[in-house]
């Protein structure tokens, strides 16, 4: 890894940032159903709804933001309260670097200290890399939503994972 990695609370003074990484895989990738790139505006509301038990958070190396994760809601219904969704992300130059295995594992820390039951992990079906980090942190497949986003002129399927968090 290139720089001492921190991961923090993310702040709005990190959003310009997280934002050039999100458009990018906007842009670029099915990492994001997103079709159109995010604005400064948008990014700041996602931000400012991460709040508790929900939250955002950055990998730092020294002040260049190398990837960022969340935890947000997972259905709107007060029966779903203990479960939550979550996004990892890390710029492409700093891939294969592990700070995505270091953004999910503290997801998972947030997840139990902020009470939740269990994380679910919706993954596009052509990201193996994605499907294996979450693997690797414990999640398990549950299941396979053949062909509901439609993305640069295909059909893609979403790979659901879970983690149930202990008591």
């Amino acid at each position: 890894m290139s720089g001492q990695l921190t991961v923090r609370e993310a702040t709005e003074a990190d959003v310009p940032a997280i934002l050039d990484i999100y458009n990018h895989f906007i842009l670029n990738s099915t990492a994001t159903f997103d079709v159109d790139p995010q604005t400064l505006e948008e990014r700041l509301h996602w931000l400012r709804d991460a709040s508790d038990p929900y939250c955002a958070f950055v990998a730092d190396s020294g002040g260049d933001l190398a990837g960022f994760g969340s935890l947000g809601p997972f259905r709107s219904k007060a029966a779903y309260r203990y479960t939550t969704e979550n996004s990892v992300y890390v710029r492409p130059e700093r891939h294969g670097e592990g700070i995505g295995k270091l953004l999910l594992t503290r997801t998972v820390e947030i997840a139990k200290e902020n009470g939740f039951r269990a994380i679910i992990a919706r993954i596009a079906g052509d990201n193996p890399v994605s499907v294996r980090l979450h693997e690797r942190c414990g999640f398990q497949l549950v299941g396979t939503e053949r062909e509901v986003g439609y993305k640069f002129e295909q059909w893609i399927d979403v790979v659901v994972m879970q983690l149930t968090l202990a008591d």
